[in-house]
């Protein structure tokens, strides 16, 4: 029995030694090896003498736990261009690293760590665990009560409201896309006729099952008494957009008759001219058959031709050249000149000079050809001569269109 009780002794002696020593460890003498605490590495390990401990280098190695065999370890370096340096590396603490926002550090199997993208949760699901610095989002189905109108990695399932306000009225469950629906009370009106084409109107009294019927036969509201049965029904809006087709109709018709109108009054200017045209030629040749009647009778022999040319040259002399008179490929020539784009909009410049004001102008300019609009209208006034027209292009120095304008003349008095 001594023995036993002596053995029995020395076994808890060793258990209650082996719990006090902290490495677990014991040099060949039986004494218990010290530990290395952070910040610093196991140099010599124990053995036949207690362990050795050396400090890690700053930015270099770091221990983070206290041990008897552990090693200073070589810092880590933040890997990928979406990585940055959260912290550095401490002797006590390896660097740390951080992803930017909607990414998460993700640490592979033996390998370095990645930035990867935080799940976002859809509408209807809820952010069960929101997504962190090192740890992916984790979405869950919002359960009854709950709803989710976003699509989110942080935002959890949001609780329903449990009724709406006085002045509005429920046309709507909550569920998990979105809370419960609330509309203004005074919108839920809704008409129908009965029998006799009475008018009742429907207001929602906030029942869902009975609404109160007001009654009206068009001049005024009678009784609020009348009740209905039922879920309200809506009447959707009226469509007013039929009734915009009349008026775009109305100024349809009044543009395309205003163009008829100016076509009109260009026909009749045109006739206008042709009919002027005609009356100064019959004028001419009268005037040429009277000279060869009186030359004949005198005995004395006239060039008829010569003396026509003559009428023409004197004509000339006393009333003013029009430049309507002007043949059309001259006229041509003269458009051709002043719509020449690389001086600019000089068409401009002469109607300014013949006295159109600046809305005509305008006008002039949203034609396809503006320069032989002005000079066509221009030509049915009665002071459209080539005096005018050349002392204005004078002004503007446009010595070109000027010359070709006194070529016409000169060839139209050569005899």
């Amino acid at each position: 029995m001594r023995t036993l009780l002596t053995l029995s002794l020395l076994l808890l002696y060793k258990v209650a030694a082996e719990d006090s020593c902290q490495s677990g460890l014991y040099t060949t003498a039986g004494a218990c090896c010290s530990l290395c605490p952070p910040g610093y590495g196991v140099s010599v390990p124990c053995g036949d003498s207690d362990t050795v401990c050396e400090p890690c280098r700053d930015n270099s190695t770091f221990s983070d736990v206290s041990s008897a065999t552990a090693q200073c370890q070589p810092c880590s370096s933040c890997q990928g261009a979406l990585q940055s340096v959260d912290s550095a590396c401490t002797p006590e603490q390896d660097t740390s690293c951080r992803c930017p926002d909607s990414y998460y550090l993700h640490s592979k199997d033996g390998g370095d760590s990645v930035c990867l993208a935080c799940q976002v949760c859809s509408k209807g699901h809820g952010a069960k665990t929101p997504c962190s610095r090192t740890q992916n989002t984790e979405c869950q189905v919002c359960p009854e009560g709950f709803y989710s109108e976003v699509k989110s990695s942080a935002a959890p399932c949001l609780p329903c409201r449990t009724q709406c306000q006085d002045t509005e009225v429920q046309i709507g469950d909550c569920v998990p896309l979105h809370d419960i629906l609330c509309m203004n009370r005074d919108l839920l009106i809704m008409k129908r006729k009965d029998e006799n084409n009475t008018m009742y109107t429907s207001v929602e009294d906030g029942n869902k099952d009975q609404s109160t019927l007001r009654r009206t036969d068009g001049n005024g509201y009678k009784d609020d008494n009348t009740t209905m049965s039922g879920s309200p029904h809506f009447i959707p809006p009226e469509d007013n957009s039929k009734n915009i087709i009349p008026v775009y109709c109305s100024i349809l018709a009044a543009v395309v008759v205003g163009l008829i109108g100016y076509v009109a009054f260009k026909c009749w200017v045109t006739c206008k001219q042709k009919k002027l045209l005609a009356k100064q030629r019959a004028g001419e040749l009268a005037a040429s058959g009277e000279g060869e009647k009186l030359h004949s009778d005198s005995g004395v022999f006239l060039d008829t031709h010569s003396l026509q040319e003559q009428n023409q040259l004197n004509k000339a002399k006393l009333e003013p050249k029009l430049y309507i008179n002007l043949p059309p490929h001259k006229q041509e020539e003269v458009e051709r000149l002043l719509t020449d784009t690389s001086r600019g909009k000089d068409w401009q410049r002469l109607a300014s000079l013949l006295g159109y004001e600046e809305d005509t102008i305008d006008t002039f300019a949203r034609g396809e050809d503006p320069v032989h609009t002005l000079l066509t209208d221009w030509s049915s006034k009665d002071s459209s001569t080539l005096e005018v027209l050349c002392a204005a292009l004078v002004n503007m120095e446009r010595a070109d269109v000027v010359e070709t304008l006194n070529s016409t003349a000169d060839a139209s008095s050569v005899v």
